[in-house]
């Protein structure tokens, strides 16, 4: 049921309407609405009771134990959240003079720091929204950075096969042809398939490391040698930072090019499509080319550095300097953690990853790559129960909303049958972990005994299972009164 079915006329809410005599916001008289907004009417209880009852409908990291693969779903501190809130904050209009600014640009310009240092590389610019808004200022980079050389026969990049889906397609958006290199059976990429791959045609390469795949690419340094030597740069997906934060700097691997998914590293608030932050570092081959605005230091203090300072900027991404609330909170975090804690979020991240996943095994499912250390994550592939039992990845999904639990990422990366991506995050306990064994212990069984109960789960959440193909060709997200 929607709030507006529960509308009566003549109904309200005055506890939490706008003062009309509020003068902190003096709106010219010619500008005000004139008409009815056409909100629903209805009561204060009314609102309380509807948002609490779909509030208690949905699954969310501060509800139920959300082990998706490649999204590091993790706690998300209060205490982030509350100094981010301050009123120095969030009362700060984003065309307010720079003289009144100082106080929020010297936290973005300490953030920068963070980053460069976390990175290893040589700048940092916050002004992304997203990590396929990241991606994009990456690739577009790399291209202003081809151009300005004159070197314009470049039109191709390189992507692993199991690189996330945003890859290929923001290389397209940017204008260049997409090539795609094979991961052998260990989830490495086949250096005697990337060397025919690389020439004066190469733009550049865009890898994950650790790759989506949940495993740590051993020949990371030969692979850097190889596509600078043939004149391409190397970009960073930074989709899996959190499972070397403080241990490995992908500078230091010789990327040219990162961006950060601050919602998920560093811990802020993310899911239903926002909000985000894709900071970019840089090395010094692509500083001239970072979207702007970022922030620079002088001896006035604290500055925006536009297109007047930087000419060869590939420009703005954002109205003005990015999600600045996610940027507050991911710098909170970052101070909270300080040098020592950072690489503990990476130690604890692999330790959770690969308990779960040997405990996995050892009850009876199959790894992706058995040979292989986790990351912060690893793949379950299904193959033999589908075969053995019809236990199909989106089964044990289902199943699993009856135990509490979200499902892990299923289907990704799309080279792995039945695949099931599982990341348990650094932040859940071993009590927590060892439920989540227990129930898919409980499903490999059902599956054996009687595989109906799992075919027609979930049987607790507030549908039963829906039409997914009918969901995604036939959706009906329109409501009518």
């Amino acid at each position: 049921m929607l709030i507006f079915e529960h509308s009566k006329v003549g109904r309200h809410a005055a506890a939490q309407a706008p003062t009309p005599t509020d003068n902190s916001v003096n709106i010219p008289k010619e500008l005000q609405r004139t008409s009815d907004l056409g909100l629903p009417q209805v009561s204060e209880l009314d609102v309380v009771r509807h948002y609490t009852r779909l509030s208690q409908k949905n699954f969310s990291i501060d509800t139920h134990f959300y082990p998706l693969g490649s999204c590091t779903m993790k706690h998300n501190p209060r205490v982030c959240n509350s100094l981010a809130l301050l009123d120095g904050f969030i009362n700060q209009h984003p065309l307010a003079p720079i003289s009144l600014s100082q106080g929020t640009l010297s936290c973005m310009f300490d953030l920068q720091e963070i980053l460069q240092d976390v990175t290893g590389l040589d700048a940092v610019s916050l002004t992304p929204m997203a990590g396929a808004q990241g991606e994009f200022s990456g690739i577009a980079m790399i291209k202003a950075y081809h151009e300005d050389r004159g070197d314009v026969e470049r039109n191709e990049i390189i992507v692993p096969d199991a690189a996330h889906g945003t890859n290929p397609a923001t290389a397209i958006m940017c204008g260049y042809k997409v090539k795609e290199i094979r991961t052998n059976r260990e989830g490495n990429i086949n250096i005697h398939d990337l060397i025919p791959l690389l020439g004066p045609q190469t733009a550049g390469i865009m890898l994950t490391n650790p790759s989506t795949l949940g495993v740590f690419e051993p020949n990371i340094m030969e692979i850097s040698k190889l596509v600078h030597e043939a004149g391409g740069l190397l970009y960073y997906d930074g989709a899996n930072l959190n499972a070397i934060l403080g241990k490995v700097r992908p500078g230091d691997m010789d990327f040219d090019v990162i961006h950060m998914n601050l919602h998920k590293t560093f811990s802020t608030p993310h899911g239903g499509g926002g909000p985000g932050s894709g900071a970019i570092g840089v090395g010094k081959r692509l500083v001239p080319y970072m979207p702007t605005p970022y922030i620079g230091k002088d001896d006035s203090g604290y500055h925006y550095v536009n297109k007047q300072q930087a000419p060869k900027t590939i420009g703005r991404l954002s109205a003005f300097a990015g999600n600045m609330g996610v940027n507050l909170r991911a710098y909170i975090y970052a101070l909270m953690l300080g040098k020592e804690g950072m690489p503990r979020i990476a130690e604890f991240a692999t330790l959770n990853a690969n308990y779960l996943m040997k405990e996995l095994e050892r009850i009876g499912f199959d790894l992706a790559f058995p040979t292989r250390r986790a990351s912060h994550e690893f793949i379950v592939t299904l193959k033999k129960q589908a075969k053995q039992y019809s236990l199909t990845a989106t089964d044990v999904a289902k199943r699993l909303l009856d135990y509490g639990m979200h499902a892990p990422t299923i289907y990704f990366p799309l080279l792995v049958a039945e695949c099931m991506l599982i990341e348990p995050t650094e932040t859940e306990s071993k009590q927590t972990i060892d439920k989540f064994i227990v129930a898919m212990g409980d499903i490999l069984r059902q599956a054996k005994e009687d595989i109906g109960v799992i075919k027609s789960a979930p049987h607790t959440a507030p549908n039963r299972r829906l039409d997914d193909a009918k969901a995604v060709k036939q959706p009906n997200l329109v409501w009518q009164g």
